[in-house]
């Protein structure tokens, strides 16, 4: 068994004996050194898994030592040993990176507690995850048995989804397989579930927050209070990246989850109009007929007019400005820099809106490129690479200097993606739809078991074309492909993120409030 290495330095270290004992019969190897230059040279040999340092020492004291130390080995864990309690020096001492502290006089179970933790929590952790995965995934099958309710599924997919953060870097590839057939069993649920009720909902049946009543849940209040808003919307994005992104904002902000669910289809023309609009497709037709017009790229020509949208829904709730609202779309890194520059010319402005095409735009251009799909390769990559794009975006700087205001910001996003692995027939003519995910034309037809037939488009509240027009929409994590060159097309979009469907993944939706701490 690999003996973890120990170094305590302390100027009294003889009268440390007994901790010293105690760590050893625990199966660490503990050494010693009395003071810096001794810790030093000892440091220098590399090998150390952590060091506990004591601050006061003749000569080089802790944080002196400390900084020695950090020059030699950046990442070795330090713990401080203090007498002082100052919060001068613990913020000193955060600043050169120290692990944790010990307020002496210390007690062995306090120096092994503190060992165990660093040296050791990340395997105890993955030791006793199986255990808990298990359990887990009990409460969750009970709760499928007894037939969830809209709530219970937010519930279910919140737990799935920080199950997927916590396996992310877990190494045994048992529980990460365990994970991928969960999903797919509840994905398989859940569009049974979907296709049972959500026509209902449209009925006003026990509905849940639908895309339609974002702005009025949670924009109306804040505006008719005076309070300034940002409205942000991350184009495709899912509760799980949320859930790798928002440990970041804690510290500027104090955050505030919800959850709603997206409209079907759940892909732009259609979610993040109605968000906007607080209308169903449908009903933009009927209302505003030029704006849901055709063109070969469906995505931009239907999400031309969101500000009028929007302007038009505040309009009815009977909201008046002084100032006109902003609307700002940033689709290349270019536009969200110079929208860094010109965000302090918003401060009077009651309502600024934004939408972040990052997420969508990476989405789609992972389909094309070999490179994206090595960085993304599945979707705990894909967590990763969101992360990182966000740790180094115009957005995030953006919600800084928002932090640093008396104003709230309302985030979220108008639908998810699902990795597509499974291919099912569509049967329709050549001039039906083209998206993966969905499709709407004339007579469509579907394999039922694996996707939704939508013989008549009102009782989903979607524009009917003509007489026979009518939609298919893909559950789990199928896309349709032709009869014809069925194989060739199977395998060029198996593994590729699309939206659109039923899925938990592209219906559940966090939207969220942050209010500057």
């Amino acid at each position: 068994m690999d003996r973890k290495r120990i170094l305590w330095v302390d100027d009294e270290i003889e009268q440390l004996r007994p901790h010293i004992i105690l760590l050893r019969e625990k199966g660490y190897q503990v050494e010693t050194a009395s003071n810096g230059e001794d810790a030093m040279d000892m440091v220098t040999g590399g090998g150390y898994d952590i060091i506990l340092l004591d601050q006061m020492m003749p000569g080089a004291d802790g944080l002196t030592t400390l900084e020695r130390i950090r020059e030699v080995n950046p990442i070795v864990p330090v713990v401080l040993v203090t007498k002082s309690e100052e919060e001068e020096l613990m913020e000193e001492a955060i600043g050169k990176e120290v692990s944790d502290f010990l307020t002496k006089p210390v007690n062995p179970s306090q120096v092994l507690s503190v060992c165990k933790r660093i040296i050791e929590g990340r395997r105890i952790v993955e030791s006793k995850m199986p255990q808990e995965y298990v359990a887990q995934s009990s409460q969750l099958r009970n709760l499928l048995l007894s037939g969830p309710h809209w709530k219970d599924w937010i519930e279910i997919h919140r737990i799935l989804s920080e199950w997927d953060l916590k396996l992310d870097g877990y190494q045994e590839a048992g529980l990460e397989q365990a994970q991928r057939d969960q999903r797919r069993e509840f994905n398989l649920e859940f569009g049974k579930y979907i296709e049972a009720w959500y026509p209902r909902w449209l009925r006003d049946e026990d509905p849940p927050p639908l895309s339609v009543d974002l702005v009025a849940n949670y924009l109306y209040p804040l505006l008719a209070s005076k309070r300034q808003a940002f409205f942000i919307v991350v184009d495709c994005m899912r509760l799980d990246q949320w859930l790798k992104i928002e440990p970041l904002l804690t510290d500027y902000f104090d955050v505030k989850r919800d959850y709603y669910y997206s409209i079907i289809p759940t892909a732009t023309p259609y979610s993040r109009n109605a968000i906007f609009s607080g209308l169903f497709p449908s009903e933009i037709v009927q209302f505003y007929p030029r704006l849901w017009s055709e063109g070969a790229d469906e995505e931009r020509s239907r999400n031309r007019y969101e500000k009028e949208l929007l302007d038009n829904q505040l309009g009815r709730m009977g909201l008046k400005f002084k100032l006109e609202p902003k609307y700002v779309k940033v689709v290349k890194a270019s536009e969200g820099e110079e929208l860094v520059q010109r965000i302090s010319s918003f401060a009077q402005i009651p309502l600024v809106s934004l939408v972040f095409n990052f997420l969508d735009l990476l989405t789609h251009g992972r389909s094309e490129s070999e490179l994206l799909k090595e960085l993304a390769s599945d979707e705990s990559a894909f967590r990763s690479v969101m992360r990182s794009w966000f740790e180094h975006s115009s957005l995030f700087e953006i919600l800084r200097f928002i932090s640093r205001r008396d104003s709230v910001v309302v985030l979220t996003t108008d639908h998810g993606s699902i990795l597509g692995n499974r291919g099912t027939k569509a049967y329709g003519k050549k001039d039906t739809s083209t998206n993966l995910r969905y499709k709407y034309g004339d007579n469509l037809n579907c394999d039922r078991r694996e996707a939704i037939l939508i013989r008549d488009p009102a009782d989903y509240k979607l524009p009917k074309l003509n007489i026979s027009t009518n939609y298919i929409v893909a559950k789990e994590d199928y896309y349709f492909v032709y009869p014809t060159r069925y194989h060739e097309y199977l395998n060029r979009y198996r593994n590729s993120f699309q939206h659109g469907g039923v899925s938990l993944e592209e219906m559940i939706l966090p939207v969220v409030t942050l209010n500057p701490r």
